[in-house]
């Protein structure tokens, strides 16, 4: 599902996107997640988590001495479960795997693009 939105974004921006995830199991190499999660946890230390917008709240809380401020905010919104998608969706998309591990980096172009590139 995400590749099918975030095509949908491409086509409808005219951004190609490029995605590159981590492995499985290897967020710390993240340098972004490894910095922030530890003062997100020292924010929230010794409080409790009693709902999620407890959580939001002291996420958006947390800043340091260096200038960091982190911004958070409660999706309220209801997603549809179970939703399937074909293997038509699949092969519709303008999508190619990078050389390394193309299953976890990959680039996505506007369908816009993908007729310019055949003239």
């Amino acid at each position: 599902m995400w590749k099918i939105e975030l095509q949908k974004f491409a086509d409808a921006t005219g951004i190609i996107a490029h995605v590159h995830h981590y492995p499985p199991g290897t967020s710390k190499w993240n340098k972004i997640e490894h910095r922030l999660f530890c003062h997100i946890t020292q924010t929230w230390r010794g409080r409790p988590l009693t709902d999620r917008l407890a959580v939001v709240e002291l996420i958006a809380a947390t800043t340091t001495t260096t200038g960091l401020r982190v911004e958070s905010a409660l999706d309220t919104h209801t997603y549809e479960k179970g939703i399937k998608v074909t293997d038509a969706e699949m092969e519709a998309l303008d999508i190619t795997g990078d050389a390394f591990h193309p299953e976890w980096n990959y680039t996505i172009r506007p369908r816009s693009d993908r007729a310019n590139r055949s003239s």
